[in-house]
């Protein structure tokens, strides 16, 4: 198995590094559309599609991602990733209401919750890479400090659950020791200007390190809901994984699960400040 994880991690490396340091963006933007298009089948198992609709809705999601692009308004790209802090304000209710089965409702509403967190989070990574190769990889490397810390600290003195009926491994220590490595990783960045421009360099130019500690701890809270929120889908249709895409590692969504929500909130904050 660890072998296994090994090989795909390495083969993916592989693939996306020569596309974002080599590259011209459209090769990332072909990636982008690849990576919309599996997530969007896996998405569509996910909330409860069955037979050729998963293909269908996958398909809906490839060509949500395309409109936006061709959209006339020169604002709506930032308006797609503005709806999607909507729907993950809806992604947050459907988590305080906890694990059911999936019914025909929630199938609908889901539908149209990863027409926009897709195409959003695809965008996202084309606007972060925009601002620089550095901005892009430090907003992913901070939600991946998040992971390891959470995973560590969690498995060492985790006792009190974060969300025990959707995710009964996580705990709030966890959570908190994830916030502290991803907010070290952050103001690292930020104090020293290492590989400028990163995301934190450019955040810490408009406001300083204490804006920098406030907007990561806003990302690190986005990077939890993402994860919590694949895991409710999961549940409700009685799946581990959200496919056998990626051998040792599950399916797409299963590796960028918390970067959906990070990305465009990333972007977004990137333009308000």
């Amino acid at each position: 198995m660890l072998l296994t994880r090994v090989i795909t991690a390495v083969c993916l490396l592989l693939l996306i590094l020569p596309i974002l340091f080599l590259a011209p963006p459209t090769a990332l933007a072909g990636l982008v559309a690849v990576i919309v298009l599996l997530g969007g089948w896996e998405f569509g198992r996910l909330i409860g599609l069955r037979g050729a609709w998963p293909y269908i809705y996958a398909v809906a999601c490839l060509l949500a991602l395309i409109a936006w692009h061709d959209a006339p308004e020169r604002q709506a790209v930032t308006w797609l990733m503005e709806g999607a802090l909507v729907a993950w304000g809806v992604a947050l209710v459907l988590m305080a209401r906890g694990v059911h089965k999936a019914t025909t409702g929630f199938t609908v509403l889901g539908a149209i919750l990863g027409l926009i967190m897709l195409p959003a989070f695809g965008h996202a990574v084309m606007v972060l890479r925009a601002a620089g190769i550095g901005v892009l990889l430090t907003a992913a490397v901070l939600v991946w400090a998040a992971d390891i810390g959470a995973y560590f600290v969690g498995k060492a003195i985790g006792r009190r659950k974060l969300a025990p009926s959707i995710s009964p491994g996580k705990s709030w220590e966890g959570a908190i020791g994830g916030w502290l490595l991803a907010m070290i990783v952050a103001l690292a960045f930020a104090a020293t200007r290492a590989f400028s421009p990163t995301w934190y360099s450019l955040v810490a130019d408009k406001g300083g390190l204490g804006l920098v500690a406030i907007l990561t701890t806003l990302l690190v809270a986005a990077s939890i809901v993402g994860d919590l929120f694949e895991s409710l889908l999961k549940r409700q249709v009685g799946m581990k994984d959200s496919s056998r895409l990626l051998p040792g590692h599950g399916g797409v969504l299963d590796r960028i699960d918390a970067l959906i929500p990070v990305f465009p909130l990333a972007a977004l904050l990137l333009v308000w400040v």
